[in-house]
């Protein structure tokens, strides 16, 4: 399986849309990509839309760690939207979800973040 990464800049917040499986194979990729981007466009926020996420391993976790922190960084806020129950069920567990919020669609994250 692979990683569809889709990155969309809207103002200050970087709309990361992954689909397939976030593992070791391609967390590097997200990182640099997502890293990138918040660097370039002077991004503030993260909406993270993992409606079509399969799959994440540790590293995943990691990824969306270090960005949450890159983005505390410049006093922004990372919001995760449409989740899947499996990859719910890894936040839940790694107690993601008391630092960085859930909203039950990307159009309620945007709002949320005052871009809508």
């Amino acid at each position: 399986m692979s990683l569809d990464i889709e990155l969309e800049v809207k103002q200050d917040v970087l709309c990361i849309r992954l689909s397939g499986e976030l593992d070791h194979h391609f967390a590097d990729e997200l990182r640099e990509r997502a890293t990138k981007a918040i660097e370039e466009h002077q991004i503030r926020h993260i909406v993270l839309n993992l409606e079509s996420l399969t799959f994440m391993d540790s590293s995943g976790l990691g990824v969306i760690l270090g960005r949450y922190k890159q983005i505390k960084q410049k006093h922004g806020e990372m919001v995760v939207c449409a989740i899947s129950p499996s990859v719910q069920r890894l936040f839940d567990m790694s107690g993601l979800f008391k630092i960085i919020r859930l909203e039950p669609t990307e159009q309620f994250a945007l709002e949320r973040l005052g871009v809508a």
